[in-house]
């Protein structure tokens, strides 16, 4: 498809697991994304964007998946014409016995639930593909065997991670596991070491798992095939961190740093978060041991780079600003409360000597941004020649050092502009149409506030003796979307929610994103930073077959097409 820098792109953001289809099972999934990518073509988009589908664990955060390449079987779509080992009277069967197959809740995702849901589909087909087609060594069977050949070692580990995960209740927790379960080498020893029959059943289990990747894999290939035919490009995320309880950590310690976990600095915007205000977010991802993955030529990044590319035409790098520099926390997320009373010089007594910093140096000298600068574009010029050129969009967001969108542009990486952030000197909003060509504009992410909620927020913060800042905001906006300061309305009306969507679409940005809650005009959250239930659960508030009769919907494809975005 051509995706290059002369074509202006319109897309939309929305969570795969958010959509629903017409044969829902509680959870978007493939099925459902196709109708997606017909409505999106219908409404004249371009690229569809999505969040990671890599496997997720106990938190259900794609962006804290226990494998960097191992996709999220509930993204499958179960449907016996879709799953071909799986037969009607099969499928008719599991749902017979699931609790209130008819009617999944419409507004969250019940991952308990739907994951055994699937789960159990899943292994009927398997049990059917394992006696029949694999046995016979028929054309699928040697499909599969190759399919098991080319992805080497991650699929045997993380298959093997599986197993183990089943033999401990699921849980991904490896450092709590016992010792002769905590690394590659030393479960397959114990797997040696067990009764031919229970070891047999193991490794049957372990080819389960391989035969899951193998239909997500095929499925995704075809959906990306599917979307470009209808003039849709899919546009990926991959997150810059891997889970602590992953399978990439436990097969491959010495890639990491897990005494470190990356996060961010201290910020005092999270008002509901006392932690985070003191001492920053602690994601409990474990920092990259950059010179041991340099000796190998980066070829973790490499491959998991390659992989994303079959599924994607481009994609997004979460927290891109990693590459040059990380903040870090020498405490795992689970000790936050221990250090939340605490002072610095107090933390510091309990950490030998270390407290929360940037990794490898702070941005405090010239020097030290100039070694920063230099390593984060040593590691993205592995990741551009493996992804190829102009597929890549980094995530520059929160505190963005001088000399990283110099250095983003310089490699053709498009950097986020988020309107209401990107301010003059003078502190006026910065024109749309002066936006950088190498750019995505977007009014927030899957971790900011929907745009309605927020202007919702500031007008009721702008009332009163104290309100100068947020109405300040809110004429910024304002500004940018082409409305003087006395014609702001305090209610989210139509005309703003237009207003808004039409400046961000006329913007001179690559590519302009819109998430699919700002679309509608809705306040749901899929994301709260630092709140973990109801995280990641959110559905869409109609199915996708009846999104157009939404009222809140602007003349999409008209605006679009004015803005020059039309495919």
């Amino acid at each position: 498809m051509n995706l290059s820098l002369d074509r202006s792109l319109a897309a939309v953001l929305v969570p795969v697991f958010a959509l629903r289809g017409q044969h829902d099972l509680g959870i978007g999934d493939i099925a459902a994304l196709r109708e997606f990518i017909a409505w999106a073509a219908r409404s004249g988009f371009s690229l569809v964007k999505i969040l990671p589908i890599n496997e997720t664990g106990g938190d259900h955060s794609p962006y804290n998946a226990i494998s960097s390449r191992a996709l999220e079987p509930t993204t499958i779509d179960t449907q016996p014409g879709e799953l071909p080992d799986l037969r009607q009277a099969d499928f008719d069967e599991v749902l017979a016995a699931s609790a209130s197959p008819s009617s999944p809740d419409l507004e969250h995702v019940d991952y308990p639930r739907v994951k055994a849901l699937k789960r159990r589909l899943l292994e009927k087909a398997f049990e059917r593909f394992n006696h029949g087609a694999y046995r016979r060594a028929t054309g699928r069977g040697l499909a599969f065997r190759q399919f098991l050949e080319m992805e080497g070692p991650w699929l045997q580990h993380y298959a093997l991670f599986r197993v183990l995960m089943g033999h401990y209740a699921g849980s991904e927790m490896w450092d709590r596991w016992s010792p002769e379960h905590r690394t590659p080498q030393e479960a397959e020893h114990w797997l040696g070491t067990l009764p031919k029959r229970r070891s047999e059943e193991l490794r049957k289990r372990m080819r389960y798992f391989c035969y899951v990747q193998w239909i997500a894999f095929e499925q995704w290939r075809n959906v990306k095939a599917h979307a470009n035919q209808a003039g849709i490009a899919l546009m990926g995320d991959i997150p810059f961190g891997v889970s602590f309880y992953s399978a990439d950590v436990w097969a491959n310690p010495t890639q990491f740093q897990g005494q470190w976990c990356g996060g961010t600095p201290p910020d005092t915007t999270f008002k509901h978060d006392a932690f985070v205000q003191k001492w920053g977010q602690n994601w409990g991802i474990p920092l990259y041991d950059w010179k041991v993955m340099q000796a190998d030529g980066f070829r973790w990044w490499r491959d998991r780079v390659h992989g994303v590319r079959e599924f994607f035409d481009l994609f997004r790098i979460d927290h891109i600003l990693g590459f040059y520099r990380i903040y870090a926390f020498p405490w795992r997320p689970d000790r936050n409360p221990e250090f939340l009373p605490l002072t610095v010089e107090q933390a510091r007594e309990r950490l030998n000597g270390e407290t929360p910093r940037f990794h490898p140096h702070p941005d405090d000298t010239d020097k030290h941004k100039a070694a920063n600068r230099e390593s984060g574009e040593l590691l993205l010029r592995a990741i551009i020649e493996e992804a190829g050129p102009g597929r890549l969009v980094g995530e520059d967001l929160g505190e963005v050092p001088d000399y990283v969108r110099p250095s983003l542009a310089s490699l053709g990486i498009a950097g986020y502009k988020i309107p209401y952030w990107e301010m003059q000197a003078d502190g006026r909003l910065v024109e749309g149409r002066k936006y950088e060509r190498l750019s995505l504009a977007m009014y927030g992410t899957h971790d900011h506030a929907p745009l309605k909620a927020m202007w919702e927020s500031l007008a009721a913060a702008s009332q009163g003796a104290d309100g100068l800042p947020a109405r300040a905001e809110m004429q910024r906006l304002g500004a940018f979307a082409g409305i003087a300061p006395d014609a702001l309305p305090l209610e989210y009306t139509r005309d703003l929610h237009t207003a808004l969507l039409r400046a961000l679409f006329a913007s001179n940005s690559w590519i302009a994103a819109v998430m699919i809650t700002d679309l509608f005009a809705r306040t749901e959250r899929f994301n709260l930073p630092g709140v973990g239930a109801g995280n990641w659960t959110r559905r869409l508030h109609l199915p996708v077959a009846q999104l157009d009769s939404d009222e809140s919907l602007p003349p999409l494809r008209e605006m679009i097409a004015a803005s020059q975005r039309l495919p």
